[in-house]
């Protein structure tokens, strides 16, 4: 495809990869090929995250008969079910419905016998869904830990340490309390390299981190914990579910749906498209702005060198970049990273770029990224925004806002991380 042909339609394109990226991960479409079959006793459907009211409406499509359960899922991610009652509750920093599901969650599964199958349905978002603590341990102290973790800019992994030897539910203990239940888990990842035990903290995984670990992260960050939370780290009170404990033999693990399969669906709308695309990694993580910035040398070596990809040409990514909290401003972590890549590019000819959050929502605005153009610093400076302000501030959505350069897909039901793209469409340059 030739530059003129693609003049005007290079922010349509790259819209096109991210649909094709989200509806690759759509519960409808992942969850049936990995159902169990009919158990002899009952079957009893639990889960969490923002993807598990869209994957319990898959199960009821799918499994005749008589079936109970309950999901938790974040407000406005919601759908009709018939058999599986779904509460809604809060993401990122958990509240008290979240709180009074979990609780429910644990006496749901108290009394079941081997005959049993409990259907467990994780997706992101889970952690702060589920957020029933270890006793000794408030709400409110949960929601103090969650912001501290959130602005420190940990990784998710680290995140998921903490909050899982903190918690009544994470880290295998929700398994354990099914048993002698066989439990099955459909998990739809959010995390780089699709660890199980880090999508939701793990509720129905093992865990082979230990309290230790987790203390080793809040000193690393600096993150400040009440005495009685830290506490439970210190004496070893916050210990989860060890890989060995035999409340878990038989437990299956099922990832119906990654950021990898989501960004080779994307691949496939691009080179349907005539446009090369290349896959750099699905589970990229580090601060926002430098993955930016990397991403940005990257495009610029294609645009003026062919190297190591000719151009015209779409370079994706996934993972889960982090954000260190430094101003005052509406960030997400993939707006910071497009408006650290613009920055960079300094408006270089032919190269554009797509950032999104495949749930629909960055940081904690309902918006799921943005798009730049090689016009949008020129088109910032117009209205007299100054875009490296902008990022000092972590004020990526008030930024790309401005300009009309959200991407607003509202709730999408599921949830495979953050999703990147950069096209390149013009000709290398040749040296004179």
């Amino acid at each position: 495809m030739n530059n003129e042909n693609m003049t005007g339609h290079e922010r349509a394109l790259l819209e096109a990869l991210f649909a094709a990226a989200i509806a690759a991960a759509q519960p409808d479409k992942c969850v049936p090929p990995h159902l169990p079959p009919a158990p002899r006793g009952r079957l009893v459907v639990i889960g969490a995250g923002k993807a598990s009211a869209a994957m319990a409406r898959a199960v009821e499509r799918h499994v005749p008969g008589k079936l109970e359960g309950l999901v938790v899922t974040r407000y406005g991610y919601a759908v009709p079910c018939e058999r599986i009652e779904i509460v809604e509750a809060a993401h990122p920093v958990p509240d008290a419905a979240g709180l009074r599901a979990a609780e429910r969650m644990l006496g749901l599964v108290g009394n079941l016998s081997a005959d049993d199958t409990v259907l467990c349905l994780i997706s992101g978002g889970g952690s702060s869904l589920l957020p029933l603590p270890l006793a000794g341990i408030t709400l409110d102290d949960k929601q103090a830990v969650n912001r501290a973790l959130l602005a420190s800019g940990a990784s998710i992994g680290e995140m998921n340490c903490v909050r899982r030897h903190l918690s009544a539910l994470k880290g295998g203990r929700l398994a354990a309390a099914c048993h002698p239940a066989h439990v099955v888990t459909l998990l739809i990842s959010d995390v780089p390299g699709d660890a199980p035990v880090d999508i939701a903290s793990g509720p129905t995984v093992a865990d082979p981190s230990t309290c230790a670990d987790a203390l080793d992260i809040v000193r690393r960050y600096g993150i400040a914990l009440p005495p009685h939370v830290r506490h439970v780290l210190e004496s070893g009170a916050g210990e989860s579910v060890k890989p060995d404990d035999p409340r878990l033999a038989g437990h299956e693990v099922r990832l119906v749906a990654t950021p990898q399969m989501a960004l080779e669906a994307a691949a496939r709308v691009a080179q349907r498209a005539g446009i090369a695309a290349h896959i750099l990694g699905d589970s990229l993580e580090g601060e926002a702005r430098d993955v930016g910035k990397v991403m940005a040398a990257m495009a610029l070596q294609v645009a003026r060198h062919g190297q190591p990809f000719a151009p015209p040409c779409i370079l994706l990514s996934g993972g889960e970049t982090t954000v260190t909290v430094r101003g005052d401003g509406r960030g997400g972590r993939n707006v910071e990273f497009l408006l650290a890549a613009a920055i960079a590019l300094r408006g270089e000819p032919g190269v554009h770029g797509l950032a999104g959050d495949t749930d629909g929502v960055d940081g904690q605005e309902d918006i799921a990224g943005a798009y730049f153009s090689p016009a949008t610093l020129a088109r910032a400076c117009d209205q007299a925004s100054r875009p490296q302000q902008s990022l000092d501030r972590n004020d990526g959505h008030g930024f790309f806002q401005a300009l009309g350069d959200a991407v607003v897909t509202g709730p999408t039901l599921t949830n495979v991380n953050d999703f990147r793209a950069i096209l390149v469409t013009g000709p290398a340059r040749r040296a004179a």
